[in-house]
């Protein structure tokens, strides 16, 4: 049987759902064509009773179907409802097995045999035909779940839930209210998940409800029958290799898009790896005259933009097209543009304009500007400083940026760059300081995205991510080796560059090993460790931004010390041939890497003969070497007057945030308790109202907006985080002095709220941290890893 339609829709998702609404409230002849047995089917694959989000809240909703936040049961039966009253074509257990152009026309083959010709179609499958699959030994196993269709079935369970998007949040916190739940990320973000999942996942945190393992990956699953926990997953965490015993684990890592098919059709695609998204026109049309792409498959949109999607395409269709919904908000964020008179215009210069974001599809590039900040900045204006914390990324649209670095011997230079170029990757990658300051030139105009929102793209551009990366490497290495390589040498230095992961206490060689390259730490750090009386001791520590391995390529001789992870590291390896090509070219670079080396030796004789080698692994072991301020005292020439004590408890309202008596010491060094202000602070992961904050300058502190959860005082691993009642009146008396007494943190006071305290390094005081300025012999210090090495001066 033969049927002929204006417009055939595939898939019944939220996308197809509301294109055939529209088609049927308006007359437009149309099939909505479903290979399940039922409508929505992702929707209706949500375990009972999930709440149904309606993000974006800043985008208005445009489809002839309602749509508010509803549990899964009430939103599948409105839309049952909804197009049974408005009279939409629609037909279950209908597989599409072909699509093919036939005289300005397409002809669909379903399965069975019968055959539908329609004038357009709309592509609206979304993205789970093909589930991404753990490829682990073990993970074939029934107890390796990749959904959950009624979380009451499970019922005291120890379950882990394996992914980091909605979808793993919504299972994780399904399961949480009748198990123990553990989710497991392999991220320290949850980039890919939506602003009220993150809200309601930080509550149950704060009430702990479930647990989350940040920064770990799945490497095996084992099978051991142990009662009462029959699988085990094993884990490159933060703390090493981990076995985590439990009832079944659920993955939700997401899924790829079906470009196979697609590609048959003819439809192109930016890249042809499996996470790349099709090419498409502003109204939704791809490389195929006629065939329209929406929903998932777009380009990662919400249910609610989906549904706006399916309105709009078949408004363009009927010959009614409407601006996007999100029309005027980006039209006020390109304001600032000069000669930009529309959205078209500005998405246009964009694509013209910006090499990066030449791959991305236009419902990816709205998004992004969505996200993104476009400002004017002045001549001169200071876009971010050297050493600071902030993880912004930036497109430069008009006008010029000079970048100012410095290198590791202390030279200087400064880099210009210009419109369609970009800066912030390496606080992007690697979530460390800034490796230089960022001035604007003249008429300056940046684009300016957000951490989360440049990972969550890079998540599903695989283009962008290797370009990305490539000219990251290029400018690392250039600051690395405090010169300027031609861009020709460069890119000979990175030819058959090699991503190397690697886990906590693993070694990225040994002391011994022959050379086999000079390896870049993209992200995390590591420990320098030389074998004396057959103990490896620990003498140096490396964060993200450096390089390791150079004084083997220089000499010729096998490697002379030992570097492990300090924690989850990535790094790019520079094949060895390549780096004496490199510096056969360059005697300058020869000449700085000698002087390295040499310096090297000494520091290693110097570790041998004692030094501070096991002063160095003493401190890393204390959080040193994830510490980006680490209070120490020296104790012989500490007078234990506690002038450290009472100074902070002068600037934090009675209340001293630093315990000099308690901590450890090694020799005369005393670390004592207070807060380290880690590179990637676990107190700030997980706090609900999102009150932890770190400034520009890197201090770590609670802001006003702290609801007293007590998650961070948990989660800290150094506990340094009282939970208490300020008391502003409550200030040292002249007696406390006298008598060496400290306020002590009161409990809460009737109507008073009790918080989170810690160290903030005295924010914004003039003159710094008051426990350093107030010590009367200098005995109290702060540093961070880069100047362990001068503690032999203190």
């Amino acid at each position: 049987m033969t049927e002929s339609v204006t417009v055939a829709i595939i898939g019944a998702g939220p996308a197809g759902l509301a294109a055939a609404a529209r088609a049927a409230a308006v007359g437009l002849p149309h099939l909505l064509l479903e290979a399940s047995p039922t409508i929505a089917a992702t929707v209706a694959g949500y375990p009972r009773g999930k709440l149904v989000m309606t993000e974006p809240a800043s985008l208005p909703l445009r489809s002839s179907l309602g749509f508010s936040a509803a549990t899964r049961e009430e939103v599948l039966e409105s839309w049952g409802r909804e197009l049974a009253t408005i009279g939409a074509k629609v037909r279950t257990n209908a597989r599409v097995l072909g699509v093919c152009r036939q005289n300005g026309s397409f002809l669909l083959t379903l399965a069975g045999g019968d055959q539908l010709v329609a004038e357009q179609v709309i592509v609206a499958i979304g993205r789970q035909g093909d589930l991404r699959r753990l490829e682990l030994d073990g993970a074939g196993s029934p107890l390796v779940q990749y959904g959950v269709e009624d979380p009451s079935q499970h019922v005291g369970e120890m379950i882990v839930v394996v992914g980091a998007g909605d979808s793993a949040v919504e299972t994780a916190l399904s399961l949480a209210p009748h198990n123990r739940v553990l989710l497991l990320n392999r991220h320290e973000e949850f980039a890919s998940c939506g602003e009220a999942n993150l809200r309601r996942l930080g509550d149950a945190l704060a009430a702990g409800a479930l647990e989350v393992r940040r920064c770990s990956t799945a490497t095996a699953i084992t099978h051991d029958g142990c009662d009462p926990f029959p699988v085990a997953l094993v884990v490159d965490s933060p703390n090493g290799v981990e076995r985590i015993a439990c009832n079944r684990v659920i993955v939700r890592i997401g899924s790829l898009p079906a470009s196979t098919s697609l590609q048959r059709l003819g439809i192109k695609f930016p890249d042809l790896e499996g996470g790349a998204l099709p090419r498409i026109s502003d109204w939704f049309e791809s490389s195929v005259p006629g065939l329209y792409i929406i929903g998932a498959l777009a380009g990662y949109p919400l249910i609610k933009q989906a549904l706006n999607q399916g309105y709009e395409v078949i408004e363009h269709i009927r010959g009614q097209p409407l601006p996007p919904a999100d029309e005027d908000l980006l039209r006020n964020k390109l304001a600032p543009v000069e000669g930009i008179d529309s959205v078209a215009a500005g998405i246009d210069f964009l694509y013209q304009r910006q090499p990066l974001l030449k791959s991305l599809n236009l419902v990816q590039l709205r998004g992004l500007l969505r996200d993104s900040d476009i400002r004017r900045r002045d001549t001169g204006d200071v876009i971010f400083r050297r050493n600071d914390f902030s993880n912004s990324f930036f497109f430069i649209l008009t006008g010029a940026v000079s970048i100012h670095v410095q290198y590791p011997d202390g030279k200087r230079a400064e880099f210009a760059l210009g419109p369609g170029e970009f800066f912030g990757e390496i606080g992007l990658l690697s979530g460390r300081r800034r490796t230089g300051t960022a001035i604007a030139g003249a008429n300056c105009v940046l684009m300016e995205t957000p951490q989360r929102s440049m990972l969550k793209l890079l998540d599903s551009a695989p283009d962008v991510q290797r370009q990305l990366d490539e000219v990251a490497l290029k400018r690392a290495l250039a600051s690395c080796f405090g010169t300027a390589l031609a861009d020709e040498q460069v890119i000979e230095l990175v030819k058959g560059a090699e991503e190397r992961d690697f886990a906590t206490g693993e070694p990225l060689f040994h002391q011994g090993d022959t050379a086999n390259g000079l390896y870049w730490i993209r992200r995390g750090s590591v420990t320098i460790s030389h074998r004396i009386n057959d103990k490896d001791v620990v003498a140096a520590y490396l964060a993200a931004g450096n390089y390791v391995g150079e004084m083997a390529l220089i000499s010729g001789q096998p490697r002379s010390a030992t570097v492990r992870a300090a924690a989850p590291t990535e790094t790019v390896l520079l094949q060895a041939s390549h780096f004496h090509a490199m510096i056969d070219r360059n005697p300058g670079v020869r000449k700085d890497l000698t002087t390295r080396y040499f310096a090297g030796l000494q520091a290693i004789s110097a570790s041998k003969e004692g030094g501070n080698s096991a002063l160095v692994e003493f401190l890393v072991a204390r959080g040193g070497g994830e510490a980006t301020d680490m209070l120490l005292i020296d104790y012989e020439r500490c007078i234990r007057c506690d002038n450290c004590e009472r100074a902070c408890a002068l600037v934090h309202e009675g209340v001293s945030l630093l315990d000099r008596r308690a901590g450890q010491t090694f020799g005369s060094i005393h670390v004592p308790a207070s807060c380290r202000h880690c590179e990637h602070p676990k107190c700030m992961k997980d706090c609900p109202p999102d009150a932890i904050r770190r400034s520009p300058q890197g201090e770590i502190y609670i802001s006003d907006t702290c609801i007293g959860c007590g998650n961070c005082r948990e989660h800290c691993p150094y506990g340094v985080i009282q939970m208490g009642t300020p008391q502003p009146d409550r200030r040292p008396s002249l007696l406390d002095v006298l008598l060496g007494r400290k306020p002590a943190i009161n409990g809460a006071a009737i109507g008073a709220t009790t918080k989170a305290m810690k160290c903030d390094m005295c924010i914004g005081l003039l003159g710094g941290a008051a426990c350093v300025r107030e010590c009367p012999t200098g005995a109290a210090r702060r540093i961070g890893p880069s100047e362990f090495h001068v503690l032999a001066g203190m």
